[in-house]
């Protein structure tokens, strides 16, 4: 029997454990938006937005920023944009995917 070494990946994806985060409350927007829980969708996406987008500042992937700029200031509780509706809750899974599309593709070498 042989033994196989694996050779470390010499790439890491910071930016996948926000996205994954990200996406599972934006997957469960329409849910969270009946209750009293609008407040942490707002607050979570926003500020998952910036940690994503600044990861792929740090990746040198800048085209990236845009998009996350855009999600944190959609989704900003500070001054909350006044979206409702079935447009509203289809936005929610896009951005989802979006998210998860980033931190699969995000990534720098490893030191």
């Amino acid at each position: 029997m042989t033994s196989r070494k694996r050779t470390p990946s010499v790439y890491q994806r910071n930016a996948l454990a926000p996205s994954l985060i990200a996406a599972a409350i934006l997957f469960l927007a329409p849910v969270l938006l009946q209750g009293s829980w609008p407040l942490v969708v707002l607050f979570g996406t926003s500020i998952l937005a910036v940690i994503v987008g600044w990861f792929a500042w740090q990746a040198r992937q800048w085209w990236w920023m845009p998009i996350f700029t855009a999600i944190a200031v959609i989704w900003n509780p500070i001054l909350p944009l006044p979206f409702t509706g079935p447009v509203w809750i289809g936005v929610q899974p896009a951005a989802a995917v979006v998210f998860l599309v980033a931190g699969g593709l995000i990534k720098v070498k490893r030191p």
